[in-house]
């Protein structure tokens, strides 16, 4: 089940909203310009399918949203909890920054936190299997796996370079719960 937090920066142990359905929490991320959907797989995908597998399953929301805002390249990330780099890559990624085009994922399997820094507000969302956020570019947020990762995500991008971020600086991240908490 997604779950959407939204936090006032200055209260992070205390949440505004708790929303659990996506009739709510869709349009609460919209009005930030944030979108959230659902999608299903046109065929089968197995555990451990291969990337080309995991594309080709999802062709053709792929394909309709690389016409429709231009992304350029597109490939699947999968994060287990035997991973030899896990502890790595959530430290990198916990980290606030913004990219300067959308970030979008699409959950495939697992879950992880996306946590975006709007104004002075905080929206933590809890993505799980057949969501799709696309956050716009510029958007300060960080994004948590867990202690223990279990997720796959098909990953698109406007730069055919892939994932370019710039930090921030910010500390802010630290504040906020964790996937685990």
């Amino acid at each position: 089940m997604s779950v959407l937090s939204v936090y006032h920066e200055s209260r992070p142990d205390q949440p505004l909203k708790v929303l659990t359905h996506l009739e709510d929490i869709a349009p609460t991320l919209a009005q930030v310009g944030v979108q959230l959907e659902r999608w299903e797989a046109g065929a089968p995908v197995a555990a451990g399918a291969s990337q080309e597998e995991v594309i080709a399953a999802y062709r053709p929301q792929i394909d309709r949203l690389m016409s429709e805002r231009g992304y350029l390249a597109v490939d699947v990330i999968s994060v287990t909890r035997d991973h030899p780099q896990k502890e790595e890559l959530r430290a990198k990624f916990l980290d606030e920054h913004r990219h300067a085009e959308d970030e979008v994922r699409f959950f495939v399997a697992g879950r992880a936190l996306f946590s975006l820094h709007i104004d002075d507000m905080v929206y933590s969302v809890l993505c799980e299997k057949n969501d799709l956020i696309t956050v716009p570019g510029g958007t300060r947020h960080w994004f948590d796996m867990g202690e223990e990762p279990h997720f796959v995500a098909i990953r698109l991008f406007g730069n055919p370079d892939g994932w370019v971020a710039e930090f921030t600086g910010e500390r802010i991240a630290d504040q906020f719960p964790r996937l685990d908490d």
